[in-house]
């Protein structure tokens, strides 16, 4: 690491700490030659993952367009900006957790419908008839259909653990 006042290669680290998002570590340093201190901040590099869309394009993974998504879906309903947020961070860090750096958009879609699912049923068929490209009142009425007995199937699970 070259000093920023003297330029020379040489120095030592006086502290270290992780910083407070705890993804990166602080490191005070000191120039050996004049003395001067500095901080550096050390973080893994990581590849940038990309969303391949329904036409073949790709583009980077953008978690604004994310959260927008979800905002929109989300739209007067009791559902705050930091739940969203927090999803949106939980969702992305799932696919970091995958291997592959290329992503399809279905893949994006349903890990975000499935986050909407459990925050706000409304949000959720909002989100999916917009993913899913709804045509017709039908395609509705199914969603909402199958939504409800997703929901009667997770209270009869967590009725039978309760035993």
């Amino acid at each position: 690491m070259y000093c920023s006042k003297c330029g020379a290669l040489e120095d030592k680290v006086i502290d270290s700490r992780p910083s407070k998002d705890g993804k990166s570590i602080r490191r005070r340093r000191e120039c050996v030659s004049c003395a001067f201190r500095y901080t550096t901040y050390e973080q893994i590099e990581q590849t940038e993952m990309r969303v391949v869309k329904r036409d073949g394009r790709s583009e980077p993974l953008d978690k604004q367009k994310i959260i927008s998504g979800m905002l929109k879906a989300c739209e007067k309903r009791p559902v705050t900006l930091q739940t969203i947020e927090a999803a949106v961070e939980e969702i992305i860090s799932s696919l970091e957790a995958g291997l592959e750096r290329e992503l399809s958009s279905r893949a994006v879609g349903a890990k975000v419908m499935e986050a909407l699912h459990g925050l706000d049923e409304i949000a959720y068929v909002r989100y999916a008839s917009v993913y899913r490209q709804f045509e017709d009142l039908g395609e509705f009425i199914d969603e909402i259909a199958q939504l409800g007995t997703r929901t009667k199937r997770s209270e009869l699970q967590t009725e039978m653990f309760k035993a």
